[in-house]
């Protein structure tokens, strides 16, 4: 029963990379279809981030009230019902209202979700939980593909809207399952910390920080990898997005090999070999060397070094922070990554349109930087 509850968590991983990679695969012909500008993805996506903070910060409330199973089934099938919505538009203006039950489901089951594993599995879970969030991510934009060369874009959400309700009746039928872990129901029952009282906990403030930082370089690297390539070395577009891709991959393997060495070398020892290996990428990026094969090299190994940072410092949580106060803590924590992650890629972009391209590296030093030097001063406070 316990293997069978953790093949349902790795399910509701899977769940959660899904949506993830759907609009920006679809957009080229969707924006087309609605008649507006390709930059109007923009609002689409601050939307989705708009509901995904908020549900984050409410995440406390909602799984202390109804249990982590129950705000994973809401969510899920919040995001399935959002995703027929996308498939049934013919206007921008709907699009929009559909963007909201998108981006609150996804918050509440990513705080819920991380919490729950957090205080019931290892260390090394965590990481290869978030690695099959990749395969999520993976799967349907090659879904998206074949809906767009074989029917439409509107086939392909559907397609994964009925994916995702799909899991949302795997989870109900297994609803039983989640009472497995007595302690579900102590984690239930304990007061609500809440937002000020979070903050005021020695060392939080300084996680929130470290977390903004390096979810604003990680989403930054995903965004302007092909762009940097292209623009900057000369990379032919085809070889530049594969390259793109690469990166991804590599985060994504990178978290399911960290999860054989993330229970014997610890959070914190992960964190500081992530963003270490990290920097190390961007210093080859950074590099005015002739060949372009060690920029490229440059990035994948950002892509490794970055795998085990986001697990650890979720998995981290419960034990230098107490238990108790964890599912506050982790729904502010994913609050400040999608701040970090929505607002300072545009941030690059407007950067670079008024300098340069070459400023990526630099950039993602900045961030990874900070992140290591606020993390370790706030893990001493904790």
């Amino acid at each position: 029963m316990y293997t069978l509850l953790l093949a349902v968590i790795y399910l509701a991983f899977i769940s959660l990379g899904l949506p993830d990679s759907l609009l920006g695969s679809a957009w080229p012909v969707m924006h087309q279809t609605l008649a507006v500008p390709l930059s109007y993805m923009g609002i689409v996506t601050m939307i989705i981030s708009g509901g995904t903070i908020v549900s984050s910060l409410l995440s406390e409330r909602l799984t202390k009230k109804l249990g982590t199973q129950t705000v994973t089934v809401i969510s899920v099938a919040l995001t399935a019902a959002a995703l027929f919505g996308f498939s049934s538009v013919r206007a921008f203006p709907l699009l929009c209202v559909w963007a909201i039950p998108y981006g609150l489901g996804a918050g509440a089951i990513d705080a819920a979700l991380n919490n729950y594993v957090a205080l019931h599995y290892s260390s090394r879970h965590m990481s290869w939980l978030h690695s099959f969030w990749g395969v999520g991510t993976v799967i349907s934009p090659y879904v998206m593909s074949y809906a767009l060369s074989h029917r439409s874009w509107e086939d392909g959400y559907r397609i994964v809207g009925w994916m995702q309700g799909g899991i949302v009746l795997v989870l109900l039928l297994t609803l039983p399952l989640w009472k497995i872990n007595k302690a579900e129901k102590t984690e239930e029952s304990t007061r609500v910390i809440g937002l000020r009282t979070a903050l005021k906990i020695p060392g939080v403030r300084g996680v929130l920080v470290g977390f903004f930082a390096y979810c604003a370089a990680e989403t930054t690297v995903i965004q302007w990898t092909s762009s940097y390539l292209a623009g900057v070395r000369g990379v032919s577009e085809k070889l530049a997005a594969a390259f793109a891709s690469f990166f991804f991959i590599g985060m994504t393997v990178g978290r399911f090999l960290s999860g054989f060495a993330a229970d014997r070398l610890g959070d914190r020892r992960m964190i500081r070999i992530g963003i270490t290996t990290a920097l190390v990428g961007a210093v080859c990026v950074l590099l005015p060397l002739q060949t372009t094969a060690v920029a490229l090299v440059g990035f994948v190994i950002i892509g490794l070094g970055c795998a085990p940072v986001y697990p650890a410092i979720i998995h981290s949580t419960p034990t230098c922070f107490g238990a108790d106060n964890a599912q506050a803590i982790i729904g502010v924590q994913m609050a400040s990554a999608y701040v970090g992650s929505t607002f300072m890629p545009p941030l690059f972009g407007v950067l670079a349109e008024h300098t340069t391209l070459l400023l990526l590296p630099l950039y993602l030093a900045l961030f990874l930087g900070l992140s290591f030097l606020v993390l370790e001063r706030a893990y001493k406070k904790a």
